[in-house]
């Protein structure tokens, strides 16, 4: 049997387990390869590199101008003739869409990993938005909520839109050794007494609401002088605001992590974790919904992007409202004073996540690239 030829283009990635699990799983139909845009020497060319997974790579440094970068990606699409183009992100759908047009390759797919920013804080995206679903054969929505904003306020073709969630590799999460997590424990200043730790795991960004957490956590510390706050992808817009709520902790008692590789390890540090962005359309999906309930951890979440489909309050996490300190204190105190209601969440939310599975959402990308 032939295999379907498929083009994933994507941009601005350095690392993503996602696509990692992509080369992996995505193999017995489908002839893959990549074009990679902007790093030249990422983490996601060389895992390719060493997966044997044919891609390409249109650098920054090389192709300075866009439409250089259109220049080669036609180039690129002439000669491997994909019948399906899919891409990922932003400069990657301008580029990928407009030249999969170009050379009319049949089925033009992008997944639509933003919400609402384009509405929220950069308006002049919208064009590129609806340029984008007119030129996109199919459109994945990686979640209700974004599927309710393609279609009500894009107001995209519902035709194109097709619902497939992320997808996670369950085995990547549960394979940590006790050494690594050691390792990441020094590596992130943890020393024995620490208790408890308080993990986050998003960028500095106004809609993320990590500046509510930082005044939970400060007022936590009066009853749990060891307590620890761990800030991962910690950098964005944001920073200096949040730079200020953090002075006025003490430098001993939180740490803050630009970028983790090894996720994995990561959450098992973690006693409970916090996700808490500010409005119910802020996120596209929300990974740190599911990440946490995959390792375990009791978690405290506002319900946002996927949360909307599957958390419920004292049942598979505890859920707050959006920007309220005095909620996630309350939380993280009920959680470390009862350790049946942890055991309970974390049992009811394994539960409920099962269907995020990366071989689930391998299966709905085969179905997408090869039915006619």
């Amino acid at each position: 049997m032939n295999k379907a030829k498929v083009a994933y283009i994507v941009s601005d990635i350095d690392k993503a387990l996602a696509f990692e699990w992509i080369a992996d799983y995505l193999h017995s139909n489908i002839d893959l390869f990549f074009v990679i845009i902007g790093i030249e020497n990422s983490e996601l060319s060389k895992m390719l590199a060493n997966k044997s997974v044919r891609h390409y790579v249109v650098s920054d440094k090389k192709f300075t101008s866009n439409v250089n970068k259109w220049l080669e990606i036609i180039k690129i699409l002439w000669k491997e003739k994909p019948a399906v183009v899919h891409t990922h992100l932003w400069r990657a759908n301008i580029l990928g869409l407009t030249a999969a047009w170009l050379l009319r390759i049949p089925k033009r797919i992008y997944t639509r990993h933003h919400a609402t920013i384009h509405y929220r804080e950069y308006p002049s995206g919208l064009k590129w938005d609806k340029l984008c679903n007119r030129l996109a054969t199919h459109i994945v929505a990686i979640s209700h909520n974004v599927q309710e904003i393609l279609t009500t306020r894009d107001k995209a073709d519902c035709r194109k839109i097709v619902l497939i969630h992320h997808g996670f590799d369950f085995h990547y999460f549960n394979r940590v050794s006790t050494e690594r997590i050691y390792a990441l424990r020094a590596k992130t200043n943890l020393h024995e007494k620490s208790y408890p730790i308080v993990g986050v795991i998003s960028r500095y960004t106004e809609w993320k609401g990590v500046q509510y957490i930082i005044p939970a956590f400060q007022e936590l510390r009066r009853q749990y002088s060891q307590a620890h706050l761990v800030l991962a992808n910690a950098h964005g817009d944001y920073e200096r605001e949040i730079k200020k709520l953090l002075s006025n902790l003490p430098a001993d008692s939180y740490s803050q992590i630009r970028f983790e590789n090894d996720l994995a390890s990561l959450y098992r540090v973690f006693d409970i974790f916090v996700h808490v962005p500010t409005d119910p359309h802020a996120e596209a999906f929300g990974q740190t919904y599911i990440e946490p309930l995959i390792v375990g951890v009791p978690c405290i979440f506002t319900l946002s992007g996927v949360a909307h489909e599957f958390v419920q309050h004292a049942k598979n996490a505890l859920v707050v409202d959006f920007k309220n300190s005095e909620q996630i204190l309350a939380s993280i105190r009920t959680l470390l004073g009862s350790e049946t209601l942890r055991s309970n969440l974390v049992r009811q939310g394994q539960q409920d996540i099962s269907g995020f599975s990366v071989e689930e959402y391998v299966k709905k990308l085969e179905n997408l690239y090869l039915v006619k």
